[in-house]
């Protein structure tokens, strides 16, 4: 896929002020410090889209973008650690759940996880969620760059097996690095796959 326009749109606290749901979405969520907004501008190409931060939790609103005049990539607060209070934590919490499940055009949720770490209960406990919920998602390796390439397929193939042992069917995932544009196109091509499928099932019911 090739981007050719990438631009923010909005950012709302409440679901159901969001962008009008004619367009296939994809939400981006991980632990508050796994490098959400470097990928972002990766997979994009543009720098300066989504703003980073070396403190953890700079994202607390829903932040739509669009793509191509295509599709939204959407930006969510993280989860798990960040310096903010407890009251704010339940808050992105609420925010967050009600636009995972109310949200009609949502075609996929990327769970972004820190290829460096062993599974982490925050990780594994909303992708147990995310699977109560019948919510479709993939995982995404992130930080690949920063160990050798055997101890990211070590990580891996330990994280794959933690979750084998709850999951019948493991998700998909890939594996990333905002630095080297690792998996740029794995993921691009991923949602340019999805998108299809949206076209032809809205198609079919015009």
């Amino acid at each position: 896929m090739l981007i050719r326009d990438a631009r923010f749109l909005t950012s709302n606290s409440r679901a159901d002020l969001c962008p009008a749901p004619t367009l296939p979405e994809y939400a981006f969520i991980g632990r508050s410090n796994v490098g959400k907004s470097s990928l972002l501008n990766m997979l994009t190409g543009r720098k300066g889209l989504a703003k980073t931060s070396a403190s953890p939790g700079k994202t607390q609103l829903i932040n739509h973008f669009l793509i191509n005049e295509e599709w939204y990539l959407v930006d969510l607060p993280g989860y798990g650690y960040a310096k903010v209070s407890k009251t704010a934590r339940a808050e992105w919490t609420r925010m967050i759940n009600f636009y995972l499940r109310h949200r009609p055009n949502l075609m996929c949720v990327c769970v972004l996880i820190d290829s460096r770490h062993p599974p982490l209960p925050a990780d594994l406990e909303f992708m147990e969620k995310l699977g109560e919920e019948g919510i479709p998602f993939v995982m995404i390796f992130t930080k690949i760059d920063k160990q050798s390439t055997a101890q990211t397929k070590a990580l891996l193939a330990t994280y794959l097996q933690k979750m084998g042992e709850t999951w019948d069917e493991l998700p998909r995932y890939f594996q990333t690095s905002a630095e080297t544009a690792a998996g740029r196109d794995e993921v691009l091509a991923f949602i340019a796959d999805v998108n299809k499928q949206w076209s032809a099932t809205a198609t079919a019911n015009a």
